[in-house]
């Protein structure tokens, strides 16, 4: 799929409009395993979506600040998150154009794949992800190792990003430490019920 990166809005606000609720509602299993032993302190959610993510961090004692580019999206986290008694910041970026200010003891990257972005542009936001986290925090970042085995050819075409390519695109420095940089592999089953896996890679990075 070819697009703008100016249609990026339009285009994120259309996909959470087809349905009333696109994600499971549970939070993202890779996050909850890197995150569950830490101290909480300040969270920064990139592309929280509908809020899964988020109000799992605060439900565990986080103070936490969720983005996205869809307000559609964020409506229905801010609702969820009422509804669970837990109070988030919520601010609206489109991430290539601005950034949350400050600095976050944990600044999460779940999944950030778009068909309306360039790779450079990807690299771009986690650098700046990574200039988000404060001295002793921890990056997180999620993403995609490949298409699912029972995806079509056209979405096995898309390059997904290695994890030697991601940790050479953000350019860290020597204060900073692998902590977990892991390909992982599970079940999935297509919309028609096809049984299938998907491979998706993990990194927990420290800064010093």
């Amino acid at each position: 799929m070819t697009e703008t990166v100016a249609n990026a809005e339009e285009f994120w606000e259309d996909f959470y409009r087809e349905r009333e609720q696109i994600w499971t509602g549970n939070p993202n299993p890779l996050l909850v395993r890197e995150v569950s032993e830490l101290t909480p302190g300040t969270a920064l959610d990139l592309g929280c979506g509908e809020g899964a993510d988020a109000i799992w961090l605060a439900k565990a004692g986080w103070r936490v600040t969720g983005v996205d580019i869809s307000a559609t999206a964020m409506e229905r986290g801010a609702r969820r998150a009422a509804e669970a008694g837990v109070t988030i910041a919520w601010e609206r970026h489109d991430l290539q154009a601005s950034f949350p200010a400050g600095t976050f003891d944990l600044v999460s990257a779940q999944f950030l794949h778009s068909p309306v972005e360039r790779p450079d542009e990807r690299a771009g936001i986690l650098r700046s992800a990574a200039a988000a986290v404060a001295p002793g925090g921890v990056l997180v970042i999620g993403a995609h190792a490949a298409a699912p085995s029972w995806a079509s050819s056209q979405m096995h075409a898309h390059v997904f990003p290695t994890i030697k390519q991601v940790l050479e695109q953000l350019e860290l420095g020597p204060q900073w430490q692998v902590e977990t940089a892991e390909l992982v592999h599970s079940p999935s089953t297509s919309p028609d019920g096809v049984v299938g896996e998907r491979a998706d890679s993990v990194l927990r990075l420290r800064r010093g």
